[in-house]
């Protein structure tokens, strides 16, 4: 039961370390006007989705990683700036393509993450508390 509740915490900080990469990506890329990988346009915001694992018997048993999803023009816009001496702008418009990260979301975001980090990290200190405690029961 205790390893069971060990895992379970694990796989929470394995799923919350993803999310908080994804968000430091995003942060990081915020004002990105050119893809990595050569595609044209701006940096495309990131998420990280989790998807619940349950056992044969129908408990859960932690979350998984699913793969990271990046947000298109059609799930959120880009933001649009007249910048017309960009490089990157529109050379007949002037307008200068953002990415799709909105700064303060992603801030909530990350608060919300850490938080979870924080209580998966205490669910594991508990778990090993009890695991103490019981092995001490057992020398008495």
């Amino acid at each position: 039961m205790s390893i069971t509740s060990l895992r379970i915490s694990g796989s929470g900080l394995t799923a919350e370390r993803a999310r908080l990469d994804a968000i430091s990506r995003n942060i990081a890329n915020v004002e990105t006007t050119r893809r990595a990988d050569g595609q044209p346009g701006p940096y495309l915001r990131q998420s990280v989705p989790f998807e619940a694992i349950t056992s044969e018997n129908g408990q859960l048993g932690g979350v998984k990683v699913l793969e990271t999803i990046e947000f298109s023009e059609k799930d959120k816009p880009l933001k649009e700036v007249f910048m017309p001496g960009h490089v990157h702008a529109d050379r007949k418009t002037g307008i200068l393509k953002l990415p799709n990260v909105d700064i303060i979301e992603e801030m909530v975001d990350m608060i919300a993450a850490t938080r979870a980090y924080e209580a998966n990290i205490g669910a594991a200190n508990a778990t090993k508390s009890m695991i103490a405690h019981a092995i001490e029961l057992g020398r008495l």
